[in-house]
């Protein structure tokens, strides 16, 4: 794998990291985790919008007929995790919802990609990657289990 995506996909890690605690402390200040992420999506949506009719394809909402409507249910998806991420992060603690948070990633991306599911290119699952999450989740487990 090239090394800029490992470090792409590193800084997104830190990035997303950041934002979701920034939407959980919004809601911690005005004592609504629920209208906080509502803003957060807000100008989420407003910057997703500039970004893409920046991209100057007009042909795109005409190709918006071919995808399947249950994809479209990601937006949905997208919305009530940021806040349940938004309203978890106060009551267990960023490094605790973080760490859970990215065992699940990993094992549904194990799957997903062993599958081949959501276009992901087909990576069967082997003897070491179970080894590497099994490992994975049981520091998730020392993590929040050791208070």
């Amino acid at each position: 794998m090239k090394m800029y995506l490992i470090v792409l996909m590193l800084f997104i890690g830190v990035i997303l990291s950041l934002h979701l605690t920034m939407n959980a402390q919004v809601g911690a200040i005005i004592r609504n985790p629920k209208v906080g992420n509502a803003i957060f999506w807000g100008i989420g949506a407003l910057t997703a919008l500039a970004i893409g009719f920046s991209s100057g394809d007009t042909e795109a909402f005409s190709r918006l007929r071919e995808v399947p409507v249950w994809l479209l249910t990601a937006g949905v998806m997208g919305a009530a995790l940021v806040f349940g991420i938004a309203w978890t992060v106060p009551k267990v603690g960023a490094a605790t919802a973080f760490v859970l948070m990215i065992a699940g990633q990993v094992v549904t991306g194990l799957v997903l990609s062993h599958f081949g599911a959501l276009g992901s290119p087909v990576e069967p699952i082997s003897a070491m990657k179970v080894v590497g999450a099994l490992l994975l989740v049981a520091g998730a487990a020392v993590c929040t289990f050791s208070k």
